[in-house]
């Protein structure tokens, strides 16, 4: 056999030993490279707490654009409602506190962590306690965000006046009830007007503290200008 023959082989070897660890290393890149983009891309979610709504989750979580981005994110639409318990998925550019991240499970809170979700969370870094000095600040914060005028003073007040402070307070006797629409919470609402001033991102119940002064403060804007020219029925 020719010399040149018994050689082809060798060098055959040698191409394809070669094309091999190249391809190899091609994989072993494509791999890693695989993995960043999905640890890049990874979905961050939420589970909704008792006391949630979007304004609070928004803003302890970052979220760019506000509820407003939240809700489309989760084609979430008017009243807006949430259940405890339910998976939020955070929209891009958001940076979580305390969110987990899609397929993981989320880290035991310390018993000191556990014990301040009494309080609320409106904005980030700043809590409200459940009383109704927190809720009159609570509302506040979200009226803010909403350009809904009042101040402290008007909504404590008025709340005085007309609940003496109790959220589940309720009027069974007036003319309100009468026609069948009781007026309820802090500011003695009625359901009519709480759903037509309910403020996206509060809570659609009518006995939620915060969500029931938002929603009083935003028909008595609409109606007298600020719930600080309130001084008697409404």
């Amino acid at each position: 056999m020719p010399r040149h023959a018994r050689k082809r082989p060798s060098r055959a070897r040698r191409l394809i030993a070669g094309s091999a660890i190249t391809v190899g290393t091609l994989a072993v890149a494509s791999t890693a490279a695989l993995g960043t983009a999905q640890a890049a891309t990874a979905t961050t979610t939420y589970t909704v707490r008792p006391g949630d709504h979007l304004a609070s989750i928004a803003r302890t979580q970052h979220v760019p654009g506000g509820w407003p981005a939240l809700a489309t994110a989760n084609h979430i639409a008017s009243p807006y409602a949430l259940q405890p318990g339910q998976v939020l998925t955070l929209p891009a550019g958001s940076t979580p506190a305390g969110s987990t991240s899609a397929g993981s499970t989320p880290a035991t809170k310390p018993a000191t962590a556990q014990k301040a979700t009494s309080t609320k969370t409106a904005t980030s870094g700043q809590t409200y306690t459940d009383n109704l000095d927190g809720w009159i600040k609570h509302s506040l914060a979200i009226m803010a965000q909403n350009n809904i005028p009042g101040t402290y003073n008007g909504i404590y007040r008025n709340v005085m006046r007309e609940s003496s402070g109790n959220p589940k307070a309720i009027n069974l006797w007036d003319s309100n009830a009468a026609a069948g629409h009781p007026s309820i919470g802090l500011l003695q609402v009625i359901q009519p007007t709480f759903t037509a001033y309910h403020v996206p991102g509060t809570s659609s119940d009518i006995y939620d503290p915060v969500a029931n002064i938002t929603a009083a403060c935003n028909y008595a804007y609409h109606r007298y200008g600020s719930i600080d020219n309130v001084n008697g029925p409404y």
